[in-house]
């Protein structure tokens, strides 16, 4: 049985302190490759430490290359581990561990799991009929499309339709302005790769989305949070940022951000814009959530006209997470140079992908379905509100639109324990500190209203609720 010295008295983080211990047995031979170490639970038990903290230490080292997981049958000591002379300092680290944590937590959990916090709606609120039909009917029409590399554009005729639902929401865009990608994660990647380079500043929303922070990092990106407020930024924050760090592009979402609900007004539309203009950066406008909109509001694109402003969207969120197939919309030159570092990193995209996107947005069928999901939204978001009342969480706004809650309780400074409770029974919650730039502790969480509809969450947060032994030790100070 494995055994580290491992303390509370230790003012290292207790997951350090297991990285540390495991590398170390690893490189001293005393863990010889192909051992197996003790499972999560059996190691917090031994150890007397949350799984929590074990899942995140065996995480680290599996991408530390230490550890190799076999699913379902646990995790092996390898031959690979990094050389044991080298030292990884907190400032090194590239701080993406709670990220990569939630993230593989969301994309391996199987049924038996709730992902109360998770990015998605559920299959079963999906289209998966109407994208089978579109599929035989794809397959049936003649030509290499299925064999050839794609344009590094991409398909045409689903960018001169592009360019069509863009001009539905006001804003004007060419097709060769247009550049598909695959997702919107990817778009946001070709704009870090042309715009910014290492140690230069980039404005996010505070909070914000997690895997753009999770890139930025990556790239050796400053971040500058920008406070968000129920009207969208915090605008004297924005231009005292501006002011002072001089960044080069700002990235936001201005209606349904994720993941406060929240959208921009358009007194606070205008003045970003202008500061954009004062201060000289970009803005790059997530509008990821465009689908799920009822009302319309004007996109700072619409009020720009893709002068200063990217334009980034998929459909991911209301069509199929495996259908990877996103875009740009920003000015002719910016098109150009983000095709040909498209091209430069990945040829091209894949144009099966978007002949399939392409032909379920023409046949008329994804407007009906978009009526349906969006009423079982509204639906749902008015159920959730109410229990959610009930149980006494706080709302950061009570959203019109979308599929995300912000919410706290009252009592909880620290959501990270809470999430760590409930990921025990069986309840994946996403914590506020991994939608904030720099990871700073918060007591909110996000919460998905489709999944948040299940009545298994509601009586879950009611119990916690009424729990004043939960209340006391997860408000403690960390």
């Amino acid at each position: 049985m494995l055994s580290l010295p491992i303390s509370k008295q230790d003012e290292r983080p207790l997951v350090d302190q297991i990285v540390a211990g495991v590398c170390r047995q690893i490189q001293d031979r005393r863990l010889r490759t192909g051992a197996k170490l003790p499972s999560i639970r059996s190691f917090a038990k031994l150890h007397d430490v949350s799984r929590f903290t074990v899942v995140e230490a065996y995480d680290r080292l599996v991408a530390m290359g230490y550890l190799r997981s076999r699913r379902g049958d646990g995790f092996y000591a390898t031959a690979h581990g990094l050389a044991p002379d080298r030292e990884y300092s907190s400032t090194e680290r590239t701080h993406n561990e709670d990220l990569v944590w939630l993230v593989r937590r969301l994309l391996e959990a199987d049924g038996s799991m709730i992902l109360a916090g998770g990015p998605w709606l559920p299959n079963a609120w999906l289209n998966e009929v109407g994208i089978r039909q579109t599929l035989n009917a794809l397959a049936r029409k003649s030509g290499a499309y299925l064999v050839e590399y794609g344009n590094p554009y991409g398909y045409l005729p689903l960018r001169e339709h592009l360019a069509v639902m863009l001009g539905e929401i006001g804003i004007s865009a060419a097709p060769s302005q247009i550049v598909l990608t695959d997702g919107t994660s990817r778009a946001l990647e070709l704009v870090i790769r042309q715009l910014l380079a290492p140690g230069d500043a980039a404005l996010v929303d505070d909070p914000g989305y997690y895997n753009l922070f999770g890139n930025l990092r990556l790239s050796n990106v400053q971040m500058l949070g920008v406070p968000r407020n129920t009207d969208g930024p915090d605008l004297p924050s924005l231009e005292r940022l501006a002011a002072e760090h001089r960044p080069k592009v700002y990235f936001t979402q201005s209606v349904m951000q994720n993941p406060t609900s929240t959208d921009m007004s358009s007194h606070v539309s205008f003045k970003v814009l202008q500061i954009a203009e004062r201060y000289g950066f970009y803005v790059v406008e997530d509008d990821i959530f465009s689908d799920l909109q009822t009302k319309h509001t004007p996109r700072l694109a619409a009020l720009d006209q893709l002068d200063r402003v990217i334009y980034a969207r998929s459909f991911s969120k209301t069509l199929s997470g495996s259908l990877r197939v996103g875009f740009l919309a920003c000015s002719q030159q910016l098109a150009n140079d983000f095709a040909d570092v498209k091209m430069l990193t990945s040829i091209t995209s894949s144009q099966v992908t978007e002949r399939l996107i392409h032909l379920m947005l023409v046949d008329g069928h994804y407007r009906k379905y978009l009526g349906r999901l969006r009423q079982r939204l509204e639906e749902s978001r008015a159920n959730v509100v109410r229990a959610f009342e009930r149980a006494g969480l706080e709302l950061f706004v009570e959203p019109q639109d979308g599929m995300f809650l912000w919410a706290r309780f009252s009592q909880i400074e620290d959501s990270m324990a809470l999430a760590e409770r409930a990921m025990s029974e069986g309840i994946l919650l996403a914590p506020g500190h991994v939608f904030r730039p720099h990871l700073e502790r918060s007591p909110w969480m996000r919460f998905n209203i489709a999944v948040c509809d299940d009545r298994r969450v509601q009586q879950w947060l009611e119990r916690t609720a009424a729990d004043s032994t939960v209340k006391s030790a997860v408000s403690a100070p960390a």
